[in-house]
């Protein structure tokens, strides 16, 4: 027996080669990026306020999950990211774009050395 929700499953879009290829190298590209902010975050070369700075000009940063940056400082683990984030209200989904401007400042100021 077919599920009922089989007529109402959409299909993925069909995409030329060039187009999957174009696909392909953008996804490479913001993988690499998120991945040296991550790394200037884990080096400490990178500041919270200055992520959040370049998350402003930048839509690649500001993609980023505000849970993994908190996880990539230094001295920030994964139980204390997610207290931090429990105590500002902040959802474990948030993105660095989606902090309002009381959240984003508490949080400057608790990652603030």
């Amino acid at each position: 027996m077919m599920s009922c929700y089989a007529e109402f499953m959409p299909t993925p879009p069909s995409l030329t080669p060039a187009q999957r290829a174009q696909a392909l190298e953008k996804a490479a590209h913001v993988r690499a990026v998120r991945a040296a902010v991550k790394a200037e975050l884990r080096a400490g070369t990178l500041s919270f306020t200055d992520l959040l700075a370049r998350a402003d000009t930048d839509e690649v940063v500001a993609r980023i999950k505000v849970l993994s940056a908190l996880e990539s400082l230094p001295k920030i683990g994964k139980v204390k990211a997610r207290r931090l984030m429990e105590h500002h209200r902040v959802a474990e989904s948030r993105r660095l774009s989606g902090l309002g401007p009381h959240q984003r400042q508490a949080l400057e100021q608790a990652t603030a050395p």
